[in-house]
């Protein structure tokens, strides 16, 4: 797509920061190996911006040599994004290579530590930053998905196309990390992105089909979520799924928040959680995904070892102990 037919919006956002623009581009352009990285536990925003920027520079620079990795999703791969490479130790110690690293803000989140061997790395994000691995960084917290942010930043540069491939992995990016376009994050940014990525050719039923698409233990969950879930004095919902239910349902810790929405447009619900047990003998701990129609609970979620948006945050405690006093928490925000 050329600029000339770009959206005021996309061109203009491009324009006021040409400056890390050319930045990355100069980075990808000097790099004959590069390698893609995301963060932990990937969720649609991080697996589409890393597998449309994969297919973006694939498309347009043929002559290099680009990979991807880090941990695949338990249902997304392969239903959605093929499986992440798996390269080497002597890979990355012997190539002078670019690290890309998409949607994650903080070094201990990226999937693949190995990025530290880079020779030279770019971050596309949109997620607060307690110190920056980057030397050259695209980082904006409005916008809704990292997806959106590399979509711009693909648009605009001149001579490139966006393949229908790469924007479909755009697409979902933005639909997953926007909770399909209602999240205050949305904006008119959003919609042109998303315009510009439909003009490729992408058809949103089989897209959201392969999304959205369960099976019968997704339906027992959602039973046991229903029967089995509380809701504060100020409002706040929630579920816990222990490692035995889990079992019992035939469910892995990474599928624990899939029915978190379920709460999400209910009169006097103002926020809601998953709280799945982690077994993994590394850093066992209860996963907490929250979700608010309007309160910030980034703070609360920053607080309890996590962080992320104003609407949609992620957390942990060590124990169920904690979990009255991490409720009370935002419960306070309502106070």
């Amino acid at each position: 797509m050329a600029a000339s037919k770009l959206d005021p919006i996309i061109s203009s956002y491009a324009k006021a920061h040409s400056k890390a623009y050319k930045q990355i581009y100069k980075a990808i352009e000097r790099y004959d190996k590069i390698v893609v990285f995301r963060h932990l536990k990937p969720d649609y925003d991080a697996m589409g911006s890393q597998m449309g920027m994969v297919t973006f520079l694939k498309d347009n620079f043929p002559e290099k040599e680009i990979h991807f990795v880090g941990d695949n999703h338990v249902t997304f791969t392969p239903r959605v994004f093929p499986e992440t490479e798996n390269l080497s130790e002597d890979w990355f110690k012997a190539n002078k290579f670019l690290a890309i690293i998409m949607d994650v803000g903080d070094a201990d989140r990226i999937a693949d530590p190995r990025f530290k061997h880079a020779a030279y790395k770019v971050k596309i994000d949109h997620h607060p930053c307690k110190k920056e691995v980057a030397r050259a960084s695209l980082c904006d917290l409005e916008m809704a998905a990292a997806a959106e942010l590399a979509a711009n930043l693909m648009l605009n540069w001149k001579g490139k196309t966006l393949s229908k491939e790469a924007a479909y992995y755009l697409y979902i990016g933005i639909v997953g990390d926007s909770g399909r376009f209602l999240f205050s994050s949305t904006s008119t940014h959003t919609f042109a992105i998303a315009q510009a990525l439909l003009a490729t050719g992408i058809e949103l039923p089989p897209l959201y089909q392969r999304m959205y698409e369960k099976n019968v233990d997704s339906l027992r969950s959602l039973a046991y979520v229903l029967n089995h879930f509380t809701v504060s004095p100020k409002g706040v919902a929630y579920y816990c799924l222990p490692k035995a239910i889990q079992d019992e349902l035939h469910i892995t810790p990474e599928q624990g928040k899939e029915h978190v929405n379920t709460f999400s447009n209910i009169a006097g619900i103002n926020v809601w959680c998953s709280v799945t047990e982690d077994p993994n003998p590394k850093d066992y701990c209860w996963r907490i995904s929250i979700r608010s129609k309007g309160m910030d609970i980034s703070g609360v979620a920053m607080k309890w070892e996590g962080g992320g948006h104003k609407q949609a945050s992620g957390a942990k405690i060590k124990s169920l102990d904690d979990l009255p006093e991490f409720i009370a928490d935002l419960d306070a925000l309502f106070a």
